[in-house]
């Protein structure tokens, strides 16, 4: 028996980022599979891996190239595949570049007018190969936020020709989409202050050519609308991941019927027909360029992921319309591809992390092979180590229903000294439009095998629950995130599952505004911790880039008209209300959430008396990919609770301290 919190633990911070890898994206061309893996020890760029049938995996890009893009800051879309060649941005100077064979890169896009200025996202090629359709967004020199452009563009694969642009009007684009004749192409468009996951419009345009390439004809709106009211009141609708099948029908998804559910547009009668309506949430929210939530099989079948009470689902859509789960080993789903009768995608689960798999199905939906392409990491450990979610539902303020992801402590060689309960961190995801993700995560299981219970809580405004759930958030971010973590924590305390006097918060980007907010505005919790989180909303609201610098709008009110909202809610205002102590990691490199929104807060505390650890990473961004910063992250952060409660570290194991100033 041991103090909760100092149980020993194999699950170190060195095995959380020892050979860890994120994975991407997923495409597959017959039996060829590439993918995308974000290495933490190799500075964490992202290497793009090869398979050919049952070869061994390879890796494409040369030492030092990294397939990210800056697009909308949270990227996604950098890479794709057209025949044998590989089209990548890379994230050193953000210019778009091919590979083919064993030959280096060939950069495919100029100079631009400033370092980093043009960043290229999601991109097609015409069939013929001549001419390349993607996404630009353009930087000017000496411009902010307001000053940068999102448009279409068409680049000249000989180079012969300047890029030109084809969409442009609206403040943002995504998903160009050639369809299979090559006679239309598809786009989604929406402009400020909608977010994507508040209204979209799905176009369609008739495509020609003349010498300078792909021209458009008349443009159609065939779904979505923007969010109507002022300021958003919900009305909208929201479209993705738009997506020719080979009959020329323009698959999508969309939320009109509150849920994101499946839909297809012909154009033969410009009619659009629901074909996959369930009470669950097919895809999620665009933060980033080329999500996949559905793929095409032979024989009229679609395969697709759904969302239902937290948890992930790989189904078919039979082509008499039948719905059949598939039965695979896992709860969490992401980059769903196809070709013929096989699916690749990216599968986890509570006690396995992240690996690409490959399953065919035969017409009548039944898994008739399953093959892992790329299998997690070699932990060496048990299943008996691992803490598996709960999902949980549970009151909160206004009569409403809120959810999460339950983590008990777990721990095969340790138990809780007798008439002691465990502490309770309570994790806020980030977005604040996002979900808690229900797969295997080290740095979760960091905190369960120590003796830690971890929450991941759902608050009202997250994804998964459809769009009423997601919509309790408008103008109420400050107040139902904050109710909605703070019921959590009380419900399992009340239930006498965690120790009501050791409850802390944690979160990075919006989940971090959760936690100074409710440190600065509640008393519910001992201490918390901010990753990269916000401290001041005008200032977010003024400082931060073009995607997000009208997201505030929905969430509070339009700034400045409700600045009187933006300083009521900003912990920066109300360090009066610290008492508890606080750890902030903050990525210098931060375009999202500045650092000297963390410097503000930790100075404010310091000043105030209030127990405050800083700790900030040279070199990172908005989340930390670098393996030793991981690290270092996990380590202060344990430092600090330990610190706070008094309560052992492990034995046998090394963990850098923190210093914590005013304890």
């Amino acid at each position: 028996m041991a103090n909760f919190g100092s149980w020993t633990t194999p699950i170190t911070s060195e095995l959380v980022v020892r050979a860890a890898a994120g994975l991407g994206g997923v495409s597959i061309h017959g039996d060829t599979v590439t993918w995308a893996e974000q290495r933490p020890e190799e500075g964490g760029r992202t290497q793009l891996v090869r398979r050919t049938g049952g070869g061994p995996a390879v890796d494409l890009l040369p030492a030092g190239a990294n397939a990210r893009t800056a697009a909308h800051e949270y990227g996604g879309g950098a890479w794709w595949v057209a025949g044998d060649t590989l089209w990548f941005t890379d994230w050193a100077d953000q210019r778009l570049y091919t590979l083919t064979g064993s030959e280096p890169p060939v950069p495919m896009t100029p100079e631009p007018e400033m370092p980093r200025g043009d960043r290229w996202a999601d991109g097609c090629v015409t069939a013929d190969g001549r001419w390349a359709l993607l996404v630009r967004e353009h930087h000017p020199a000496g411009g902010g936020p307001a000053a940068v452009v999102n448009e279409i563009v068409v680049l000249d694969v000989s180079g012969r020709l300047a890029p030109r642009v084809l969409v442009s009007g609206t403040d943002f684009v995504s998903d160009p989409r050639l369809s299979p004749d090559g006679a239309r192409l598809c786009w989604l468009q929406w402009s400020h202050p909608d977010m994507p996951w508040d209204g979209t419009e799905l176009c369609v345009a008739g495509l020609a050519a003349d010498d300078t390439g792909p021209v458009l004809g008349s443009v159609t709106v065939v779904a979505g609308r923007p969010d109507s009211a002022p300021g958003g009141t919900g009305a909208g609708e929201s479209v993705s991941e738009p997506r020719w099948a080979d009959d020329g029908a323009l698959w999508f998804i969309s939320d009109r019927t509150n849920w994101w559910n499946l839909y297809r547009w012909l154009p033969a009668v410009d009619r659009v027909e629901a074909m996959v309506t369930l009470d669950a949430e097919i895809g999620g929210p665009q933060w980033v360029f080329g999500q996949s939530s559905y793929a095409f099989l032979s024989g009229g079948r679609i395969a697709f992921v759904s969302s239902r009470d937290g948890l992930g689902y790989l189904a078919v859509r039979l082509a008499d319309g039948r719905i059949v789960d598939l039965d695979v080993p896992y709860t969490s789903f992401a980059s769903i591809r196809a070709d013929g009768d096989r699916i690749v995608f990216i599968g986890a689960s509570a006690t396995t992390e992240p690996a690409v798999v490959a399953v065919s199905v035969d017409d009548a939906g039944s898994v008739t092979s399953s093959e892992m392409l790329r299998a997690p990491r070699d932990l060496g450990l048990g299943t008996e180590w691992f803490s598996t979610p709960e999902p949980i539902s549970f009151p909160t303020s206004g009569g409403r229903t809120a959810h999460a992801l339950f983590y008990p402590p777990t721990n095969p060689d340790a138990t809780g000294d007798p008439g002691e309960l465990p502490p309770l961190l309570v994790l806020i995801h980030g977005g604040p439009t996002g979900a808690a993700r229900p797969m295997l995560q080290l740095g979760t299981q960091y905190w369960t095998s120590r003796g830690f219970a971890v929450v991941d809580v759902n608050y009202g405004g997250s994804t998964g629950y459809g769009r009423a759930y997601r919509n309790q958030l408008r103008r109420q971010w400050g107040v139902v995130d904050l109710d909605d973590c703070e019921a959590a924590a009380r419900w399992l305390a009340e239930q006498g599952r965690v120790d009501p006097a050791r409850l802390c918060i944690r979160g990075g980007s919006a989940g971090g505004y959760t936690t100074l907010a409710v440190l600065a505005f509640r008393d519910t919790f001992a201490a918390g911790a901010s990753h990269y989180g916000v401290a001041d909303l005008e200032a977010l609201a003024t400082e931060t880039h073009k995607f997000e610098s009208r997201y505030l709008d929905g969430l509070i009110g339009p700034y400045p008209e409700r600045r009187d909202l933006y300083v009521e809610r900003s912990p920066i205002h109300h360090v009066d209300g610290f008492d508890r102590p606080l750890i902030v990691l903050q990525g210098l490199e931060d375009e999202v959430v500045p650092p000297n929104q963390a410097e503000m807060i930790v100075d404010a505390l310091r000043a105030k008396g209030v127990p405050v650890a800083y700790v900030a990473f040279e070199g990172e961004q908005h989340g930390f990919r670098q393996a030793p910063n991981i690290r270092r992250a996990l380590e202060s952060e344990l430092s600090f609770y330990a610190q706070v409660f008094g309560f052992p570290l492990p034995e046998g194991e090394h963990v850098a301290p923190v210093s914590v100033h005013n304890l």
